[in-house]
């Protein structure tokens, strides 16, 4: 360490402390004798007290914390401190010398100054280094700010920081739980405590803003944090993660509040892009349902790995005509072709797959929404599972390659219309794997962060409104991932798989939707239950208090990829399951709703029973490389 930095250390600080011991005591003795000499007798008795002073104040300094902040961030608090501390070490001071000789040959009145001497020899020195240092600050209306993370991003913004002439935001002071960090300066700015500390801090350095530097922290990581910064109670801001920062210049314009997604989505998802790039790369690839929330962004991720083409197949004619206006602004070398179709039209479908002769499909294209699937139950089979059907046999007779169905955890012991079509239509699949050449795929995931419908929206809507919020119940869980990450494991799963497999998305730990709440409320700067209020009310049918991502039937076998887990399941009668297919095809033209009630409950037998489903226990196999 440089010979000045040494200067601003605690050691140095300490050493400073125990110098002033000596010269406000004898300077208590000069003023008692009016500031002339001091005679000879008296003199030899005060300074053969001073070794036992500094014995016994050094250890008083300590206990009552005078070095657990440092100079450049000395407040009140501080001061307190230091007098509390004077005060102490003079009482034993004196009593220790009252015990040891009735404090003969000591003036009473050097004791008092003696203290008020060393209170000021201590707290001045402090005070006056800290005014050196923020006057510049004060001359404008900067925020004093308290910056989390003195790693590589906390280190690129303090330097900005300094760097920039409208000093809109001031690094205070540094907070890390790495325990190498602490009493560490960065650009000057000292690492004085850790994550714990933060709401002591803010009061005692009077902090205004909290800086969140650390791109890199797990959504719990950032669960902890943010709570600890709400009892603060001031505003905090995040930085983007390291690979989306703007260039170093901007780092300050790149500062946000936090999101729900750094709550709830997780850690930065390792993906053998070499790999997905040889499944797409110089490929013509389909998406079925491209112009919603996982469709949209399933082309986003493929157009970035440069397909030989891009073909939207959407029946939402506004929803194709914005992801198509989208993707080619963003990526104006993309061959895109968006196609206006029905996944239920098999004339459409076969002339799809007939003019573009895909190699890679991606069937997205589903009815999703809960309660209004249970009021349709026609649409619902009709869409998830009839044309799933049709397409899926397209494939088979086109000879596409690959063929990958997007599913949901809902189909997992399902209560609900939307669970039993999308487990369906995972027995379609199946079964199609072992009657054609093409490889048929299954990712099963939960829910997606912010997709069209889901909850998250929904709740943003109503606390933009001032509430209340609405809650099933104060007990409902459910897999949250990000829509980006959910997409990029799809990818991931489509080169891995070799066909007829069910893929399982690892989603984490289940979230409460009542935390999603009260989060999403205390984000917008608000208080549960006193800003925004928060109703109960009561499960809607067709749904479950806590969702599943695996039958107790089917083995988990983890792969080579930590994050995707591979579901063996028992196989299914086709012919059985042809038949039902056909009758459903028959009932929906019939509108016999009824029929294919039942028809659902003959394909699906755990259908409807969520008190007598087997809930399956997580155990996966480990994933052991062929030899």
């Amino acid at each position: 360490m440089p010979r000045l930095d040494w200067l601003r250390t605690r050691s140095a600080a300490f050493l400073h402390d125990i110098l002033m011991i000596p010269v406000a005591w004898l300077s208590a003795w000069w003023l008692r004798y009016n500031l002339g000499a001091i005679p000879a007798d008296d003199l030899a008795v005060a300074v053969a007290i001073v070794p036992g002073l500094i014995l016994i104040q050094a250890p008083v300094f300590y206990y009552f914390g005078l070095y657990r902040g440092v100079w450049r961030f000395a407040s009140l608090p501080d001061l307190v401190r230091i007098i509390k501390a004077v005060v102490a070490g003079l009482a034993l001071c004196t009593a220790l010398l009252f015990l040891f000789n009735r404090l003969e040959g000591v003036p009473r009145a050097v004791l008092p100054v003696y203290g008020l001497l060393l209170a000021v020899a201590l707290g001045g020195p402090r005070l006056l280094y800290r005014w050196s240092k923020d006057k510049g600050s004060y001359r404008k209306a900067s925020k004093r700010s308290l910056i989390v993370g003195a790693g590589r991003a906390g280190e690129m913004i303090v330097r900005d920081l300094l760097r920039d002439p409208n000093r809109e935001y001031v690094p205070v002071a540094f907070v890390d739980d790495d325990r190498g960090k602490q009493c560490s300066d960065v650009h000057g700015i000292r690492v004085v405590g850790r994550c714990v500390d933060i709401p002591k801090l803010v009061r005692e350095l009077e902090i205004e803003l909290i800086l969140l530097a650390i791109p890199s922290a797990s959504a719990l990581e950032m669960r902890r944090i943010v709570g600890i910064c709400e009892e603060a109670d001031v505003e905090f801001r995040t930085l983007p993660r390291l690979q989306d920062f703007t260039p170093r210049n901007e780092i300050v314009d790149s500062l946000r509040e936090v999101s729900i997604d750094d709550l709830l989505g997780r850690e930065q998802i390792e993906l053998d892009w070499r790999a997905i790039r040889g499944g797409i790369s110089g490929r013509t690839v389909v998406v079925t349902g491209g112009g919603g929330s996982i469709g949209a962004e399933l082309c986003r991720q493929i157009a970035r790995v440069k397909p030989r083409a891009l073909v939207i197949f959407e029946l939402s004619e506004f929803a194709l005509y914005s992801i198509d206006q989208e993707l080619r602004d963003r990526f104006p070398d993309l061959t895109l072709y968006p196609v206006l179709g029905d996944v239920s039209d098999a004339a459409a479908v076969d002339r799809l797959l007939k003019d573009y002769q895909p190699d890679v499909v991606f069937h997205a294209a589903a009815y999703k929404h809960v309660p209004m699937l249970q009021r349709h139950i026609r649409e619902a089979v009709r869409n998830n599972i009839l044309g799933t059907r049709t397409i899926a046999e397209a494939v088979a007779r086109h000879h596409v390659e690959v063929f990958v169905l997007i599913s949901t955890d809902k189909a997992v012991n399902p209560v609900n219309v939307l669970g039993a079509t999308k487990r369906v239509a995972e027995l379609v699949c199946q079964m199609l794997t072992r009657r054609s050449a093409s490889r048929f795929i299954t990712v099963r995931f939960g829910n997606v962060l912010g997709s069209a419908g889901s909850v998250v929206p929904r709740f943003q809507q109503q606390v933009r409104m001032g509430g209340p919020v609405t809650v099933t119940h104060p007990e409902v869980t459910r897999y949250f991932m990000t829509i980006p990450e959910a997409c990029q494991l799809i990818l991931q799963a489509e080169v891995m798989g070799a066909g007829g497999e069910v893929f399982l998305l690892d989603m984490g730990e289940p979230v409460k939707i009542r935390f999603l709440a009260e989060q999403m409320i205390r984000l917008a700067g608000k208080t549960p239950g006193r800003d925004v209020e928060i109703i109960y009310t009561g499960l809607r049918p067709g749904e479950k208090l806590r969702e599943e991502l695996v039958y107790s039937r089917e083995q988990l076998v983890g792969t080579h990829h930590e994050k995707i887990l591979l579901a063996r399941h028992e196989d299914t009668d086709p012919q059985k399951l042809i038949q039902a297919l056909d009758e459903m095809a028959d009932a929906c033209e019939r509108y016999d709703e009824e029929a294919l009630e039942i028809l659902l409950h003959r394909v699906v037998p755990c259908y409807g029973e969520p008190e007598n489903a087997e809930v399956a226990e997580k155990k996966v196999i480990p994933f052991r490389a062929p030899a």
